[in-house]
């Protein structure tokens, strides 16, 4: 995994295992300095974190997109509720991970995710307030849709759409961004989640400083 002050890829990792009870070893690779280098160049074709590395005996295989992680991790635990049991519910729950993997660029770039920052004075660019209009709109409809009267996506169980969409909300708390009632719910009840706080208050205790990860600002 990457910095955990800093990385919502490595946050969605960490989710796809602890928050299901799957056992697991981490490393923490401080990113872009020489030793981040040196991690990928050990574990080729990793080109980015999170990676994982999972064995059988003497093979060694390299796992280096959260969602061929979550995919892998379904295969192998079938019964931990990593995806929803409903075909239907399932398809969807897909399609928000994969919107999510390759979409939001503008509030992926404006709100870099620091969760030990919480700022008071951030203003919202209109290209990242369409993202997050475009992401509350999907929150709303499968809730409304799936989620019954459980605080997750998909109902009472945390499953992997909530994992991908954890940085959102460790964003939104960081950036103090106003959101409907409903969304803000949400984000509360992912932020609540033990294994997400286990793994921000890990990331409040690095040493590690990003300056492009910091704003010039309250």
């Amino acid at each position: 995994m990457g910095n955990q002050a800093y990385s919502s890829w490595s946050l969605r990792g960490w989710l796809l295992f602890a928050a299901f009870d799957i056992e697991f070893e981490h490393e923490v690779v401080p990113l872009y300095v020489p030793e981040y280098q040196q991690f990928l160049d050990d574990h080729f074709p990793a080109n980015t974190v999170p990676a994982l590395l999972a064995f059988d005996g003497d093979d060694r295989q390299v796992l280096w997109d959260s969602f061929a992680i979550a995919e892998f991790l379904h295969e192998q635990h079938p019964q931990a509720g990593i995806w929803p049991t409903a075909a239907a519910a399932r398809a969807a729950a897909r399609c928000l991970c994969a919107e999510m993997h390759s979409s939001y660029a503008a509030l992926r770039s404006s709100m870099p995710m620091n969760v030990r920052r919480q700022y008071r004075s951030f203003t919202l660019s209109d290209a990242a307030r369409r993202d997050l209009d475009r992401i509350e709109t999907l929150w709303q409809w499968a809730r409304q849709r799936w989620g019954g009267a459980g605080p997750y996506l998909f109902g009472a169980e945390f499953c992997a759409v909530d994992a991908f969409y954890a940085p959102v909300a460790s964003r939104c708390h960081t950036y103090g961004i106003g959101l409907r009632p409903e969304s803000q719910a949400y984000v509360n009840s992912l932020l609540a989640h033990p294994a997400t706080q286990a793994f921000c208050q890990a990331g409040k205790r690095e040493s590690w400083v990003l300056e492009f990860n910091e704003l010039e600002q309250d």
